[in-house]
Protein backbone atom coordinates (compact mmCIF):
# COMPACT_ATOMS: atom_id res chain seq x y z
CA UNK A 1 0.00 0.00 0.00
CA UNK A 2 1.63 3.32 -1.30
CA UNK A 3 2.18 5.24 2.07
CA UNK A 4 3.57 9.44 1.65
CA UNK A 5 5.85 7.91 -1.29
CA UNK A 6 6.38 4.85 -0.28
CA UNK A 7 5.18 1.30 -0.52
CA UNK A 8 4.57 -1.36 2.59
CA UNK A 9 4.85 -4.87 2.73
CA UNK A 10 1.82 -4.80 5.79
CA UNK A 11 -0.87 -3.46 6.47
CA UNK A 12 -3.96 -3.60 8.80
CA UNK A 13 -7.60 -3.73 7.99
CA UNK A 14 -10.05 -1.16 10.08
CA UNK A 15 -11.47 -4.14 12.28
CA UNK A 16 -7.91 -5.31 13.14
CA UNK A 17 -7.10 -1.74 14.11
CA UNK A 18 -10.04 -1.79 16.62
CA UNK A 19 -9.08 -4.60 18.40
CA UNK A 20 -5.67 -3.69 18.53
CA UNK A 21 -6.99 -0.27 20.29
CA UNK A 22 -8.66 -2.19 22.27
CA UNK A 23 -6.07 -4.66 23.42
CA UNK A 24 -3.05 -2.07 23.88
CA UNK A 25 -4.57 -0.34 26.83
CA UNK A 26 -4.82 -4.13 28.96
CA UNK A 27 -0.98 -5.13 27.76
CA UNK A 28 0.61 -2.44 26.53
CA UNK A 29 2.46 -1.73 23.25
CA UNK A 30 2.60 -4.70 21.24
CA UNK A 31 4.14 -6.57 18.33
CA UNK A 32 3.23 -9.01 16.20
CA UNK A 33 5.60 -12.21 14.73
CA UNK A 34 4.09 -14.07 11.58
CA UNK A 35 4.25 -17.41 12.53
CA UNK A 36 5.50 -20.10 10.45
CA UNK A 37 3.01 -22.94 11.33
CA UNK A 38 3.44 -26.25 13.79
CA UNK A 39 1.13 -25.36 16.74
CA UNK A 40 0.21 -22.18 16.05
CA UNK A 41 -0.82 -22.71 12.09
CA UNK A 42 0.41 -20.09 10.25
CA UNK A 43 -1.42 -17.10 12.21
CA UNK A 44 0.02 -13.74 13.09
CA UNK A 45 0.80 -13.74 16.92
CA UNK A 46 0.38 -10.77 18.90
CA UNK A 47 2.39 -10.05 22.27
CA UNK A 48 3.26 -7.08 24.18
CA UNK A 49 6.79 -6.14 23.46
CA UNK A 50 9.33 -7.91 25.50
CA UNK A 51 7.22 -10.78 25.91
CA UNK A 52 8.47 -12.42 22.44
CA UNK A 53 12.50 -11.88 21.65
CA UNK A 54 13.30 -11.68 18.00
CA UNK A 55 16.83 -11.93 16.90
CA UNK A 56 19.22 -11.87 14.00
CA UNK A 57 17.34 -14.41 11.87
CA UNK A 58 13.99 -12.09 12.61
CA UNK A 59 12.93 -9.88 9.51
CA UNK A 60 11.03 -6.67 10.06
CA UNK A 61 8.77 -6.46 7.81
CA UNK A 62 7.11 -2.98 8.77
CA UNK A 63 5.18 -1.19 11.22
CA UNK A 64 1.00 -0.68 11.27
CA UNK A 65 -0.45 1.90 12.28
CA UNK A 66 -3.71 0.78 14.38
CA UNK A 67 -4.39 4.47 15.67
CA UNK A 68 -2.27 3.61 18.86
CA UNK A 69 0.94 5.75 20.82
CA UNK A 70 3.30 3.52 18.72
CA UNK A 71 3.63 1.99 15.55
CA UNK A 72 3.33 -1.92 15.90
CA UNK A 73 6.20 -3.57 14.43
CA UNK A 74 5.50 -6.96 12.33
CA UNK A 75 8.35 -9.91 12.21
CA UNK A 76 8.82 -12.84 10.49
CA UNK A 77 11.70 -15.38 10.17
CA UNK A 78 13.97 -15.39 7.72
CA UNK A 79 13.65 -18.77 6.46
CA UNK A 80 9.84 -18.04 5.89
CA UNK A 81 10.52 -14.41 4.69
CA UNK A 82 12.31 -16.34 1.38
CA UNK A 83 8.88 -17.66 0.60
CA UNK A 84 6.94 -14.62 1.42
CA UNK A 85 8.82 -11.97 -0.25
CA UNK A 86 7.29 -11.60 -2.69
CA UNK A 87 3.75 -10.86 -1.19
CA UNK A 88 2.04 -7.71 0.93
CA UNK A 89 0.40 -8.96 4.03
CA UNK A 90 -2.50 -7.05 5.72
CA UNK A 91 -3.16 -8.46 9.39
CA UNK A 92 -7.61 -8.72 9.92
CA UNK A 93 -9.18 -10.36 12.18
CA UNK A 94 -12.10 -12.69 12.36
CA UNK A 95 -14.20 -14.55 15.18
CA UNK A 96 -12.78 -17.25 16.44
CA UNK A 97 -10.22 -18.54 19.15
CA UNK A 98 -6.60 -16.57 19.06
CA UNK A 99 -3.18 -19.34 18.66
CA UNK A 100 -1.01 -19.48 21.21
CA UNK A 101 -0.02 -17.13 23.39
CA UNK A 102 -1.13 -14.07 20.96
CA UNK A 103 -3.11 -11.47 23.20
CA UNK A 104 -6.16 -11.30 21.77
CA UNK A 105 -7.42 -15.39 22.48
CA UNK A 106 -9.81 -14.21 25.44
CA UNK A 107 -11.50 -11.87 22.90
CA UNK A 108 -13.56 -14.32 20.93
CA UNK A 109 -11.74 -12.65 17.89
CA UNK A 110 -8.31 -13.67 16.26
CA UNK A 111 -6.02 -12.56 13.59
CA UNK A 112 -5.21 -14.01 10.71
CA UNK A 113 -3.51 -12.66 7.32
CA UNK A 114 -4.73 -11.71 3.96
CA UNK A 115 -2.01 -11.92 1.12
CA UNK A 116 -1.49 -10.68 -2.33
CA UNK A 117 1.30 -10.74 -4.91
CA UNK A 118 3.32 -7.20 -4.83
CA UNK A 119 2.67 -5.15 -7.97
CA UNK A 120 5.55 -4.24 -10.72
CA UNK A 121 6.24 -1.26 -8.58
CA UNK A 122 6.61 -2.49 -5.21
CA UNK A 123 8.62 -5.57 -6.66
CA UNK A 124 10.77 -2.83 -8.00
CA UNK A 125 10.59 -0.25 -4.66
CA UNK A 126 11.93 -3.89 -2.85
CA UNK A 127 14.70 -4.12 -5.68
CA UNK A 128 12.61 -7.75 -6.44
CA UNK A 129 12.02 -7.23 -10.23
Amino acid sequence: MVSIGTYQRVDVTDAAAVLLRGLTPQHGPLMFHQSGGCCDGSSPMCYPVGMFITGPSDVLLGAIDAGVEAPIEVYMSESQFEYWKYTHLTIDVVEGRGAGFSVEGPTGMRFLIRSRMLNDAELEYFGLS
